[in-house]
């Protein structure tokens, strides 16, 4: 069987708005589900290939950032 995952994920958000996006964004982070991770892994893809050099270099900043802070949680 070849499941072209994004293609899939793609089609299956293809006549949201940009509630609905920011909906399935915040669903997928807020229940931590495993599965949810390559949906999230092709809108970031999406997002980064629209953005221009700054925005990509803000969204490394802040990536490295949320790293750091994950990694080492305040006590």
């Amino acid at each position: 069987m070849n499941l072209d995952i994004r293609k899939a994920i793609i089609q299956n958000i293809s006549q949201n708005d940009k509630n609905q996006l920011e909906a399935t964004i915040v669903d997928a982070i807020e229940n931590g589900e495993e599965k949810m991770l390559p949906g999230l892994g092709v809108l970031f893809e999406l997002i980064w290939e629209q953005s221009n050099n700054a925005e990509k270099q803000e969204m490394v900043e802040a990536l490295e950032q949320g790293v750091k802070v994950s990694a080492n949680p305040p006590s």
